[in-house]
């Protein structure tokens, strides 16, 4: 009897682990830039190549900064959300096509409107690689002072926007 005690504590132990792990929602990754500043990066604009952005250009408004690609499915689910904020006009949305060719991005944008204030290119994916950029889309609510607040990890849902994303913009922007 007591040479089973040990192997069912192992197998009760394993088993425990194994229930909570598939209780997890694998879109909640936790990202450890939240809480800290924004990696910096100057990177070409989509529309005007020779012209570039960079993080210090949004110093001292709270921003969401939104990457994307035209070869990304789930980004054409989480985009008219994102067309509706824009036309509310509640915060800025910055867009970074990643790992994409120009004239790709340029025509999906055509196709489907553009609710971006600035849209930046990361062809090479380095900038996407500072921000810890698992897959596309993902999306980053930075603050006034250039600090990561929040990250979505996949689509932008209503749920989010509106559970989420908006009341944090909102106190972020009253500070």
């Amino acid at each position: 009897m007591a040479r089973f005690i040990l192997p069912f504590v192992i197998f009760m132990i394993v088993a425990t682990f194994l229930y909570v792990g598939l209780g997890l929602n694998p879109r909640e990754v936790p990202s450890p830039l939240v809480g800290k500043p924004a990696p910096e990066f100057s990177l070409p604009q989509l529309y005007e190549p020779d012209k570039q952005l960079s993080l210090q250009d949004m110093k001292g408004q709270v921003w969401l900064f939104n990457v994307w690609a035209s070869w990304c499915t789930a980004c054409e689910y989480e985009h008219p959300l994102f067309m509706e904020l824009s036309r509310r006009n509640t915060v800025p949305i910055y867009g970074m096509n990643y790992k994409d060719k120009p004239e790709d991005a340029k025509a999906w944008l055509r196709r489907h409107g553009n609710p971006y204030t600035l849209v930046v290119s990361d062809a090479e994916g380095r900038v996407g690689i500072d921000y810890g950029v698992y897959g596309v889309p993902e999306t980053y609510l930075i603050d006034k002072q250039g600090v990561i607040r929040y990250k979505r990890i996949g689509g932008v849902t209503e749920k989010d926007l509106s559970e989420t994303i908006l009341p944090l913009v909102k106190e972020l922007q009253a500070k």
